[in-house]
């Protein structure tokens, strides 16, 4: 190997995409804020840290690994943390099916059930498969009664 491959394997790493991670992340003061806020400042690649404690959300902008951040907020604060779970309500074709509607949500947002597999079938169904289901349903005041 010669010193043309190794200038070469140098410069030429495969290079980290610019990512937004978003991380659920539990701040009941500022203190804690300011922790979690310092915890990714001074990792290689960052370029903006946003933190929203209201809605336990840290967004991280820059050159990073999803599961790096994850791993260093845990690490350096000692809180349980997690990727984002949430998307806008609107995303979701049936928001208050079980597996999507979460209580601890923040206002406006459910739990991505298209993304999980796990998540109840009825919050991934189509509006095809809905009529059929709610049309026997005990909830449905306008369902079948023939039974």
């Amino acid at each position: 190997m010669g010193c043309k491959d190794l200038c070469y394997r140098k410069h030429h790493k495969k290079l980290k995409q610019f990512q937004r991670v978003e991380i659920k992340v539990k701040m009941d003061c500022e203190g804690c804020e300011r922790r979690v806020r310092k915890s990714v400042e001074g990792m290689k690649g960052v370029s903006k840290v946003t933190v929203e404690p209201k809605l336990s959300k840290l967004t991280v902008e820059g050159f990073v690994q999803p599961s790096k951040v994850l791993h260093r907020v845990m690490h350096r604060t000692g809180k349980k943390a997690e990727l984002w779970p949430y998307v806008p309500y609107e995303v979701v074709p049936h928001p208050y099916a079980p597996g999507a509607y979460d209580k601890k949500a923040p206002p406006g947002y459910v739990r991505n059930a298209l993304a999980d597999p796990l998540v109840a079938p009825l919050a991934r169904a189509s509006s095809f498969e809905v009529k059929y289901t709610s049309a026997f349903s005990d909830e449905n005041p306008n369902a079948c009664t023939i039974m």
